[in-house]
């Protein structure tokens, strides 16, 4: 099966979630982050607002806000060699709808930061390996991201989302660490 037909399927998976069993996931999934330590010693953390069928990151950005971290949220310019840059937003309100129904930082209500600024990444994709690879959504923006990132890299899974393998390009990075329902896998 190629990544196109992976995705395909993989959205049909997440879409097939209720939205009890969604929250349920997303909320489990959240608390585990929060008792790590890469949640404790971070000010700043990375993570995209998922879509309606993901596994729901407003948790962990609520959470976080409470907890005095800041938050950045990331902004694609697919007409720029499909790079991003983050924002950092204090509220829902400084989000607008893009293109797919996307919600991304309004820049002239958000102010950017430095990818290196980000303590740790959330980084999204639809299936996963327990070698931390992923199938994304196909724009390649985390891939390019990801190759000057240093700081600490993890993704939300739910374990029906994990696969012995997916397709691996050469230019995919493997995320340091995934967490499901379960607890951190790795």
């Amino acid at each position: 099966m190629d990544k196109k037909e992976l995705r395909r399927w993989g959205i049909q998976n997440l879409k097939s979630i209720s939205e009890t069993q969604r929250a349920h996931l997303s909320k489990k999934i959240t608390s585990h982050v929060i008792d790590t330590e890469w949640f404790h010693k971070s000010d700043v953390i990375g993570v995209t607002v998922s879509k309606s069928y993901e596994l729901d990151t407003s948790y962990l950005i609520h959470i976080a806000w409470e907890a005095g971290k800041k938050i950045c949220v990331p902004k694609c310019y697919p007409n720029q060699n499909h790079h991003m840059k983050f924002f950092i937003i204090t509220g829902f309100d400084q989000l607008e709808s893009v293109y797919a129904g996307l919600l991304e930082p309004d820049p002239d209500q958000a102010e950017e930061i430095p990818g290196d600024q980000i303590d740790f990444l959330v980084v999204p994709g639809i299936w996963f390996d327990r070698e931390g690879y992923r199938t994304g959504f196909g724009g390649g923006y985390y891939d390019r991201f990801l190759q000057d990132f240093t700081n600490v890299t993890i993704s939300l899974a739910a374990n029906s989302q994990i696969l012995p393998a997916v397709p691996r390009d050469v230019y995919d990075l493997p995320v340091q660490h995934l967490v499901t329902e379960d607890g951190i896998l790795f």
